[in-house]
């Protein structure tokens, strides 16, 4: 895919000089740009752009998150200032900062579980529909519609769909009555953060919901992207309920398995079915 350069001129009102491709666009391609009147900028071209503009832009006036400023955005194009940092987290104090930062945004509180729109994680369709109990929107918005997404791209079996759909009502056994309906990211992994001397700069590519923060705090477990640093700092302003680290972080896990399932296949349908085996299904 090529530079759109005569468009991005056309909307900052400023040719580009020069550009480099950057890694990491898995959705889109993205380059890192220099600007006649001297600004860097970053540039997507792909798909569903907008849709990534409005949360950032959303993220930037209803909370204090760090996130980069949208210069233009269009369905297919989105420009975004350039953040001189690099992806994931340099030590442990970045992570004690990503701490304070992800307990602030869980302290927002919604009326209902969802948003008042649909969102995307990794390029697919996030529904929002709103629900009044977590163990509902888990269970239809996240886990039987990923599961049912991934079955009908043809990358998970259907013996373990069967075995989705019977953890699925099942699920009261593990999932807390008492879940409230917080602000979380969504796609908070250390791909989407960028960071520079311990402190984090900017979280990318959100996948906003109001949804029970430990399905956030569980997929930011799943690839090692924090550790007790992170955990050490988050507790002292949201404590966590007994029994997150032994049961439900691999359940909610579940959801995130399912999206690199539909994404990708392979091994990551052994990891789902590990963990219903897990939970005796």
């Amino acid at each position: 895919m090529s530079l759109p350069r005569a468009r991005i001129a056309g909307a900052l009102g400023s040719a580009v000089t020069a550009a480099n491709a950057l890694g990491g666009g898995s959705v889109a391609a993205v380059w890192r740009v220099r600007l006649a009147d001297g600004r860097d900028a970053v540039v997507k071209s792909g798909r569903g752009l907008d849709l990534e503009a409005w949360m950032l832009r959303w993220l930037a006036r209803e909370t204090a998150a760090p996130v980069p400023k949208v210069l233009h955005a269009e369905e297919d194009l989105l420009v975004l200032e350039w953040i001189d940092a690099r992806p994931g987290l340099d030590g442990a104090d970045a992570e004690r900062h990503l701490a304070e930062i992800v307990a602030a945004l869980h302290a927002h509180r919604g009326q209902r579980f969802g948003f008042e729109r649909d969102t995307a994680i990794g390029g697919l369709r996030q529904p929002n529909g709103e629900a009044d109990t977590w163990l509902e929107f888990f269970r239809d918005r996240r886990l039987l519609y990923m599961a049912r997404e991934a079955l009908g791209a043809g990358r998970l079996p259907l013996s373990a769909m069967s075995r989705i759909e019977r953890l699925a009502s099942r699920l009261e056994r593990w999932l807390p009555g008492r879940a409230e309906p917080r602000l979380i990211h969504g796609d908070l992994w250390h791909g989407n953060v960028l960071s520079r001397s311990g402190r984090v700069l900017a979280l990318l590519d959100p996948a906003l919901s109001f949804s029970d923060p430990e399905i956030e705090l569980a997929f930011m477990t799943l690839f090692g992207s924090v550790s007790e640093p992170f955990f050490a700092v988050y507790r002292e302003r949201r404590p966590l309920a007994p029994g997150f680290f032994e049961e439900r972080r691999a359940l909610y896990n579940l959801y995130p398995l399912l999206v690199h399932v539909r994404l990708f296949g392979g091994s990551y349908v052994g990891e789902v079915e590990a963990t219903l085996a897990r939970f005796g299904c």
